[in-house]
């Protein structure tokens, strides 16, 4: 795992590199209910940034603002260094966003070839370029060292859930994407198969893409993170190296917004609480 910032020997800083993702004061309320406040995040490329917070703390909304569902109310937010509006998922998907949810949104009466192209099928006059696709899914499970399926044409019903999942986000690699969010992608999976997730988003990095990794489970965290993200009531607690905190920290910042020095000013915390 990197950090995005050092020092070299000589002790001349290097330059931060540019965030792939950026929000500044981001704020979204439903109504009177305000559910996000001020927040502030980095997702950098190559690297995997765990989103972490209890329920209620804003997650959701949060991706949900990302991907283009939800409109946000103030605040910036910045793509590979740009202001961007995003004002649905078509817009999200077209600058490089992909978003794999918990349900996976696979259809199980098709093969893997086709549920990595549902929606975006490639056609060759009037019929459907079947060599392609096909060619594209093995080039695209190789390139993550995808060795866990029998064949692309296998149907996903018969696939377990670490399977699954790997057809989730490789469909979500599959389209040049540059910012990959994961919502709780170890949940409900065994020891081997989540084993295998867990390899497969650390690869996911390492071919260059920023990742979101949403989950409760502080193990997974640790395993695959680079950097942390934690939200407390909508607002966001640190957004650090997970090198600088411990679980018990993390755990400390999801229940209390604060671990000693880190985390929302105690004042803040108050008002919150409050």
């Amino acid at each position: 795992m990197s950090a995005p910032t050092g020092r070299p020997e000589d002790g001349t800083p290097t330059l931060e590199p540019t965030p792939t993702l950026e929000l500044r004061g981001v704020d979204k309320s439903f109504g009177a209910i305000q559910v996000l406040h001020g927040v502030n995040m980095k997702v950098y490329p190559g690297q995997v940034t765990a989103l972490v917070g209890d329920n209620g703390a804003g997650k959701s909304t949060l991706i949900k603002s990302i991907a283009g569902i939800h409109s946000i109310d103030a605040g910036q937010m910045l793509f590979e260094g740009r202001p961007v509006s995003i004002s649905g998922p078509r817009e999200a998907a077209a600058l490089g966003i992909e978003i794999v949810y918990q349900d996976l949104a696979l259809a199980d009466n098709l093969d893997v070839v086709q549920n990595m192209f549902l929606g975006r099928e490639r056609k060759n006059g009037i019929v459907l370029d079947e060599v392609s696709m096909e060619q594209a899914a093995r080039d695209t499970l190789s390139k993550l060292s995808v060795r866990t399926l029998k064949s692309v044409r296998q149907l996903v019903s018969s696939l377990s859930g670490g399977q699954r999942q790997t057809v989730a986000i490789a469909k979500a690699v599959l389209w040049e994407s540059k910012l990959v969010v994961l919502d709780e992608p170890t949940a409900a999976l065994g020891v081997a198969q989540t084993r295998q997730v867990l390899d497969l988003v650390r690869r996911l990095a390492d071919t260059g893409h920023a990742v979101v990794f949403i989950s409760h489970n502080m193990v997974d965290v640790f395993e695959v993170a680079d950097r942390v993200a934690a939200l407390y009531l909508g607002r966001m607690a640190a957004d650090i190296p997970i090198s600088e905190v411990n679980r018990s920290q993390v755990i400390e910042l999801i229940t209390a917004g604060r671990s000693g020095e880190i985390g929302i000013a105690p004042a803040d915390a108050a008002a919150v609480e409050v």
